[in-house]
């Protein structure tokens, strides 16, 4: 290996120096329940707190300092901690995926073992499908944020005010992260129920929480005692954000809440500074340290509502920059950002992919990167085009004025080309990820339209091929949908039984019964 600059070995031997002052110091387990039988066998639900302590002169989180001290010196803080475990711990896959949760609310469930046609929200922390668990992954949900499970490090500033130093986050989900790989136990000498089980460590976030990871990355969080904590991060939606959380906050809501919108397209501190995740891993080596495995997800809807075209071009021109060799991208063509049932606020009805299904087999496809070094499926994006005049379209904000920001390509049919390809866009019943509106409603401009294709030529109004003229009957549908599947499957972005799940839920929809009225395909 070749010798770091004498520059980036002195900073990396200062992380390590500072992430060696914090650690996690207790474990306090207030709830212990049954969560379910699975294929990897039983599994516990254990609901807790952490409490850690970080060194005041660490030096990467701000003002932190200012901020009390315990009789040790140290700032401490404390945070919310849910287990999802095997109750014994031979049949787990030695895996930790580590949750970051979005605005409170636990994701990992959403992500991985929501069901077809029935999305799980956010939040929601009951089993679902139990694919996690079926595989033997062991799951943390780590909260972190000012005023949703997390108690911060706080000061007073010279006007009186009281502030919470809101980068502690990071500090938490990395020394949590860090606890449960390799400490037996807490000071105290409560055990961690994982202790000698993990092998590897994984992180996923969504949306706010994919920004966190990128961030967290960004400004070397994930090294703690020396060692890499993350080894592997499954990021989705996340476009070309960051998270501003290295400041300092009045509360009571937290810094990382905002974003860029329709309704307020200047929000400063995500789209300011770094956009792509290429600059991210240069400077995470230049610090000497080790890249974790990467996998980012994007939706179509992501394009024209929260400029993701930039975290593949940067802040200027069209060409995509290069992805660093540690790093995949997928593009998921017809996905919205969030999959709801209904939207009442909303003009159209909302987007409806289920792409649970993209998630499970990427998640797969990352453990065996990490555990085995087998590589997954090459970068798969769908290609833009400009969209500089669109109206529908969230424009590049005016501190980047040689950005441009791009949406995909469609066909004929308004559907999206390209990009990773569940069979319900390869064989689609209408059109998918469409824009809703109003967008200044942030939630429309999040789930996206669904406009569903007239049943029989004589109730279309011309500008699509109605479902009987695209197919001769259900079975040719089917047999359809079939092939889609088993090509998804090939290319590594379906898992077998979520295909079996997609070719039976296309054999029952109605749109091909005789009597069935116009409207959406079921």
């Amino acid at each position: 290996m070749r010798p770091l600059p004498c520059a980036a070995a002195s900073l990396v031997i200062a992380l390590s120096a500072a992430a060696a002052q914090a650690k996690v110091t207790k474990l306090e387990i207030t709830s212990k329940q049954p969560y379910g039988s699975f294929e990897a066998g039983d599994y516990v639900r254990w609901d807790g707190r952490i409490t850690g302590e970080l060194s005041p002169d660490g030096g990467t989180i701000p003002d932190l300092d200012k901020a009390a001290r315990n009789p040790k010196g140290m700032v401490e803080y404390s945070a919310r901690i849910i287990l999802f475990i095997p109750a014994n711990a031979a049949p787990g896959n030695g895996a930790l995926l580590v949750d970051v949760p979005n605005r409170g609310n636990a994701y990992a469930n959403a992500l991985y073992n929501s069901p077809r046609d029935l999305p799980t929200p956010s939040g929601n922390l009951g089993p679902g499908t139990g694919f996690l668990e079926d595989h033997g992954y062991a799951v943390a949900e780590v909260y972190w944020e000012l005023g949703r499970g997390a108690d911060l490090p706080s000061f007073t500033d010279p006007q009186g005010k009281r502030r919470f130093v809101e980068g502690t986050g990071f500090a938490i989900v990395r020394d949590a992260a860090d606890f449960l790989a390799h400490a037996p136990a807490d000071e105290a000498g409560t055990p961690n129920p994982l202790a000698g089980t993990i092998n590897r460590v994984l992180a996923t976030g969504k949306s706010q929480d994919g920004r966190f990871l990128k961030t967290f990355l960004l400004h070397g969080f994930n090294v703690a005692d020396g060692r890499r904590v993350f080894d592997g991060m499954h990021v989705f939606v996340s476009g070309a954000g960051l998270l501003p959380i290295l400041r300092s906050g009045t509360g009571p809501q937290s810094s990382a809440d905002g974003a860029p919108s329709f309704a307020e397209p200047e929000f400063p501190g995500v789209h300011d500074g770094i956009l792509t995740i290429g600059e991210i891993v240069a400077k995470v080596e230049a610090r000497g340290e080790i890249p974790p495995k990467l996998l980012l997800l994007n939706s179509t809807v992501d394009y024209a509502s929260i400029r993701a075209s930039l975290g593949r071009t940067g802040a200027r021109g069209t060409a995509d920059l290069p992805l660093p060799e540690t790093v995949r991208m997928y593009d998921v063509a017809g996905a919205s950002h969030a999959t709801v049932l209904k939207a009442d606020t909303c003009k159209l009805p909302p987007g409806r992919l289920d792409w649970a299904p993209v998630a499970r087999a990427t998640l797969q496809r990352l453990d065996q990167w990490v555990a085995v070094n087998k590589p997954p499926p090459e970068t798969r994006l769908m290609p833009l085009q400009p969209a500089a005049e669109d109206p529908t379209v969230l424009q590049a904000p005016k501190t980047l004025p040689e950005a441009i920001v791009q949406v995909p390509q469609r066909d004929a049919d308004g559907n999206p080309i390209g990009g990773v390809r569940l069979p319900d866009i390869e064989v689609p019943l209408g059109v998918l990820a469409a824009q809703n509106e109003p967008l200044t409603n942030f939630t429309c401009s999040l789930i996206g339209a669904y406009l569903p294709f007239a049943r029989t030529k004589d109730s279309t109004d011309g500008s699509h091929p109605s479902v009987a003229e695209r197919y001769k009957d259900r079975n040719d549908y089917v047999n359809r949908i079939r092939v889609a599947a088993r090509a998804a499957q090939a290319q590594g972005f379906l898992l077998p039984e979520d295909a079996a799940v997609i070719v039976n839920a296309a054999a029952a929809v109605t749109i091909f019964d005789q009597k069935a009225p116009d409207g959406p395909p079921r």
